[in-house]
């Protein structure tokens, strides 16, 4: 099942977001997006998703666009569908650079804040892939299992 969420593929016809003159994406707008990709399967398969399950792929829908605000520039474009057992999460930025992980301690030894997103989306997600966008950007996707 695929929803109308999609924003960079040409064929996306409706929840067109952060492009000129419309709506800037949210983390709540790819949660909701997860949420109805999951309960609609669900209903159309007649059979109970996950709730774990569902909770993670909300995380890591939260952790992806939030790390696509903060560090790549804002959110271009996201896509969910489900891929079998599990919802595939893809969310895009404007930036080039590959997410990183950073040490949860400074140089100083003291709690740094921040720097978990990357980790949670990896440890979470079934699979995660990075892809340069052709024109310019990256899109980063993920799969978790919901059933």
């Amino acid at each position: 099942m695929r929803t109308n969420d999609s924003t960079d593929r040409e064929d996306a016809q409706d929840g067109v977001f952060g492009h000129g003159g419309h709506e800037q994406c949210r983390p709540a707008d790819v949660r909701s997006a997860v949420r109805r990709a999951v309960t609609g399967r669900c209903g159309t398969l007649g059979c109970p998703y996950d709730e774990d399950g569902l909770s993670d792929a909300l995380l890591v829908a939260s952790e992806l666009t939030t790390n696509a605000i903060l560090h790549g520039g804002g959110i271009t474009g996201f896509d969910v569908d489900m891929d079998g057992p599990a919802v595939r999460v893809s969310v895009s930025d404007r930036s080039d650079r590959l997410p990183a992980t950073t040490d949860p301690l400074d140089e100083q030894g003291r709690q740094r804040t921040g720097g978990r997103g990357w980790p949670i989306v990896c440890r979470l997600a079934r699979n995660v892939r990075v892809a340069c966008l052709p024109s310019g950007g990256k899109r980063i996707t993920a799969v978790v299992p919901v059933f």
